[in-house]
């Protein structure tokens, strides 16, 4: 991958931002030709920066009106072991963001559902031949920020 420039990054904040512009909008936006930002953009794509684009859905509309933020310790810390419980998880399709983390805790799981008793059926199917040693979750009464793109401009530091 050739160094990424000031071209590329407004490329990727625009795009992060608004991920449905056309070539031209996009091109205008950043400065360059059509061409040039094509250029840069199937560059940015083959090279895996840019892993896709996705529409951002309202999940209260859809009546996904819980968010749950669940933290889980255990004692089992082998590859297999770890492996097949992220398999399980991932089948799972009520997580939106699963995190193996550092400190007190194990893992970081987001989950988003259709009130406490899909949280429940949630966690039913979660622990369901695993053991695991704690299981605690942290119940969002307002998401503050969510989904919010990083500002690209920290890498200028």
């Amino acid at each position: 991958m050739e160094k990424i420039d000031k071209f590329d990054m407004s490329i990727i904040s625009c795009l992060q931002r608004e991920g449905a512009l056309s070539q031209r909008e996009l091109a205008d936006r950043v400065g360059l030709s059509q061409n040039a930002c094509w250029r840069r953009l199937q560059r940015l794509n083959a090279c895996g920066i840019i892993r896709g684009t996705r529409a951002e859905v309202d999940l209260v509309a859809l009546g996904l009106d819980l968010t749950v933020f669940v933290m889980i310790r255990t004692s089992h810390h082998v590859k297999d072991w770890a492996d097949a419980f992220r398999q399980h998880v991932d089948q799972l399709p009520e997580v939106t963001d699963f995190y193996r983390i550092g400190g007190d805790w194990d893992y970081l799981i987001k989950v988003v559902c259709r009130g406490i008793a899909g949280y429940d059926r949630f966690y039913q199917k979660l622990i369901t031949g695993f053991e695991l040693s704690t299981v605690t979750g942290f119940f969002s009464m307002e998401a503050i920020i969510e989904n919010r793109p990083p500002d690209l401009r920290v890498l200028d530091d």
